[in-house]
């Protein structure tokens, strides 16, 4: 099952990212998640950072691997998804992104040729640009063309939200003006301040755009020195 499918089994479910010591009680730390007895830190609210999320008009989000976050509604056009984080770098961002497109004319609405947009902001300052890399897998109409619409579809790749995924060959994301992708009111409720819209060379007629990019703090050290015993790194799937 590929991970869209499993997607659409779990709907808009956000996984979590870490779970309390193996033989412990929840809350066992100290308040504002200090040392308990035995030495044991564990991450509190206070070390998450926020993301917010503009995708017109369906997106998924997996950081370091793990399955994060899914837009719930699968074609609305200019809502806004903000989700909490326990960021861990380096950190490896994956996103699909897709635009409303029929899978077999590249329309949508019937005869209308649609455009995409994507635009991320991360609390700890990292946001999407050009910087990031770029492949789209389905494009159509060809050519524009609404009388006789064809398309082109791309595998998927496997795994393409890992961590170890070879995107070398790809190109740079291509950067959009607000004006040219058109974003409605909930993207201005959000700070995407210094973030940029981004997508694959066409607006208009790329319809699915994989996005990913890596972000390195080499001084970063975590805070807390306990690691989850709940196992989600094969989840959707299991």
């Amino acid at each position: 099952m590929g991970l869209i499918a499993a997607v659409v089994l779990i709907g808009a479910s956000v996984l979590a990212q870490e779970g309390p010591p193996s033989g412990k009680k929840k809350g066992g730390g100290k308040k504002g998640g200090g040392a308990d007895a035995k030495g044991l830190i564990k991450p509190t609210m206070a070390d998450t950072t926020k993301v917010n999320v503009y995708a017109d008009n369906w997106f998924v989000l997996c950081i370091n691997g793990r399955l994060t976050a899914v837009d719930p509604i699968p074609f609305t056009p200019h809502n806004v998804i903000s989700v909490d984080i326990l960021p861990e770098y380096p950190m490896t961002i994956a996103v699909m992104a897709k635009d409303n497109a029929d899978p077999k004319t590249g329309l949508e609405y019937g005869e209308r040729i649609g455009d995409g947009g994507f635009i991320i902001k991360f609390g700890d300052g990292t946001v999407s640009n050009g910087n990031w890399k770029a492949k789209n897998f389905f494009k159509g109409p060809l050519n524009g063309d609404v009388k006789n619409p064809q398309v082109e579809h791309t595998p998927i790749p496997e795994k393409w939200w890992a961590v170890d995924f070879d995107d070398s060959a790809w190109t740079n994301a291509k950067e959009f003006t607000e004006e040219r992708v058109n974003p409605k009111e909930p993207y201005y409720a959000a700070d995407f301040k210094g973030a940029k819209f981004i997508w694959s060379d066409d607006l208009d007629l790329d319809n699915t755009v994989i996005f990913r990019t890596r972000v390195e703090k080499p001084e970063w050290k975590p805070r807390w020195n306990t690691k989850p015993d709940l196992d989600v790194s094969g989840a959707p799937f299991k």
